[in-house]
């Protein structure tokens, strides 16, 4: 796997998520596809630099911003700070082994952004069911990942939104099918009878 820490070191912005219109775009995209237009609590699994925690951290009471390189999170609390968001907690977790929810902590909202491709197997199976356990009831969950391949993917895209479709309690409310990446939004039952 890729050592981000040494990435993020020869290269602030590795992969021009600031500045590429690919990246411009789809954050854009990504919150017009949020369903609400406030949410309590918030968890960002793979949050780089931070120019989608910054954004989020707008429509959110809290959100904490996850990325399992310490670079990465340094670059993030240097954006929030500049940004004045005292609402966003940081934190460096080798996903899914560290897991950054308290036990009795849920979140309305959990956003996967370029992230689960890099997964083996039985990670990305912990992965998705640490994510599921920590959905609140009427939880959102945002899925966003590039489709096309490159060397140190491990999972097809199309594979890793159909195997978030396939879990039970979820129903799928946006779905956007670009050229370049895939943006799914689920929502999960509420737990309340019909």
């Amino acid at each position: 796997m890729t050592d981000f820490d040494a990435l993020y070191r020869s290269d602030p912005d590795p992969w021009s998520v600031a500045s590429s219109w690919y990246e411009r775009r789809k954050r854009g995209l990504l919150m017009a596809a949020l369903p609400r237009e406030r949410y309590r609590h918030a968890l960002e699994l793979g949050c780089g630099t931070g120019e989608m925690t910054r954004l989020l951290a707008l429509r959110c009471a809290t959100l904490h911003a996850v990325d399992g390189s310490a670079a990465a999170i340094a670059l993030c609390g240097k954006a929030i700070a500049a940004d004045g968001l005292s609402n966003v907690r940081l934190s460096i977790l080798q996903l899914p082994h560290d897991w950054p929810v308290q036990q009795d902590e849920s979140a309305d909202l959990i956003v996967v952004s370029e992230l689960a491709y890099y997964f083996p197997d039985a990670q990305l199976n912990e992965f998705l069911r640490c994510c599921m356990h920590r959905l609140a009831p009427a939880g959102e969950w945002v899925m966003c990942h590039f489709r096309r391949d490159f060397h140190d993917r491990v999972q097809a895209t199309g594979l890793l939104h159909r195997a978030v479709g396939r879990l039970p309690g979820l129903r799928r409310i946006v779905a956007h099918e670009d050229e370049a990446f895939l943006l799914d939004v689920w929502r999960k039952d509420d737990g309340a009878s019909a």
